[in-house]
């Protein structure tokens, strides 16, 4: 399982946060596109006091590119060689526009770009609600936790519950829970395997809570620029964070645990009889890995010297430790759970090709 940082770090970088992120709910006729000679592109809102400027990531100038329906490639190629002409082109249909929008704001950057009707579960008051509910789990460790730019992820394990996938070969339980601020994802409460041996994290493809963040529209009707404080959010979220204890313990119940390690352990029966480089090669053709990633995924596989079903599952979730990304690590231990959902069918083109 790829590390993280500590819980101390996660702690401090979301109370620095919650000062510092702002939310704003403006009509698109009050923003104004800019990009300077060097491709920085930022927003303009005309906020109470007077124009406010703030920068913009990378994920935000994409999502109001797919806002105004403008191709990402088009977009960039102008913020690179035609910044005035992609100044003109956003601002038109801009002020063409008779919607709202809610910017969200972080350390003066508008870090996303999303509809009015956007449902906020922020991350503070999600760590907040389930850390204690996590930290009463029996003899409970944080695995890994992690705040990247798009998500926030709290895995940990509670060794009590154990299962023997072949002698000396043990699983124990545990639980993900993940949160996007930016659009990217929902709210999600997963069941997770840890296998002891290779420190390797399997997250189990149950869908026990999925949280999707559609509201109602937010804001009035006027043409004024509405900001949100964080007191406001906090109050809007609190009930539904009380509905998570539950789905908490239900994914780390013995028969969760158990519902899953028995599929991995069938996994055990399935012999890779082909070509182990066309098994892998399918496995990237199938779930969109590019050559570096497929090229891992084999060298887990070959070094383990487990040709079977089960070897493959360990491989692809082992190389999610060499990935840098957390949130691509992260795929791939969910690449793992999916892997063990397969049908015979499925494994079949997988297991025996050549």
């Amino acid at each position: 399982m790829r590390s993280g940082r500590s819980l101390t770090s996660l702690a401090q970088e979301l109370e620095r946060q919650l000062q510092s992120k702002k939310d704003l709910i403006v009509p698109s006729a009050l923003v104004r596109h800019t990009t300077d000679e060097r491709g920085r592109t930022g927003l303009v809102v005309e906020e109470d006091g007077g124009p406010v400027d703030y920068g913009v990531t990378p994920l935000a100038r994409r999502q109001l590119a797919d806002k105004l329906r403008i191709p990402y490639a088009y977009f960039e190629r102008m913020r690179e060689d035609q910044p005035a002409l992609l100044d003109r082109n956003v601002n038109t249909w801009l002020q063409s526009e008779d919607d709202r929008r809610m910017l969200r704001t972080l350390d003066g950057q508008v870090r996303a770009v999303l509809s009015d009707r956007y449902r906020r579960l922020d991350n503070f008051d999600l760590a907040e609600s389930v850390l204690p509910i996590l930290q009463q789990l029996p003899e409970v460790h944080f695995e890994s936790v992690e705040l990247t730019e798009t998500r926030m992820y709290l895995k940990c394990i509670t060794p009590r519950l154990r299962y023997e996938m072949a002698p000396g070969d043990v699983v124990q339980a545990g639980v993900v829970i993940s949160n996007s601020e930016v659009g990217q994802g929902t709210l999600s409460v997963q069941p997770l395997l840890y296998r002891l041996v290779c420190r390797n994290g399997l997250i189990a493809a149950d869908r026990s809570l999925r949280k999707t963040h559609v509201g109602r529209a937010l804001g009035g009707e006027d043409e004024a620029v509405t900001v949100y404080q964080d007191d406001t959010l906090r109050a809007d979220d609190r009930a539904f964070f009380l509905k998570v204890r539950d789905v908490v313990q239900a994914a780390v119940s013995d028969a969760t645990f158990r519902q899953a390690a028995q599929k991995l352990q069938k996994t055990l029966a399935i012999p890779l009889v082909g070509d182990p480089v066309k098994t892998v090669e399918v496995l990237a053709q199938r779930y969109t890995l590019n050559d570096t990633e497929r090229a891992g995924v084999l060298r887990s596989l070959v070094a383990n010297g487990e040709l079977s079903g089960y070897g493959l599952v360990n491989a692809v979730t082992h190389y999610s430790q060499e990935v840098e990304d957390y949130d691509r690590a992260t795929e791939f231990e969910m690449l793992g759970g999916r892997l063990i959902d397969l049908s015979a069918h499925e494994w079949k083109g997988l297991a025996e090709a050549a």
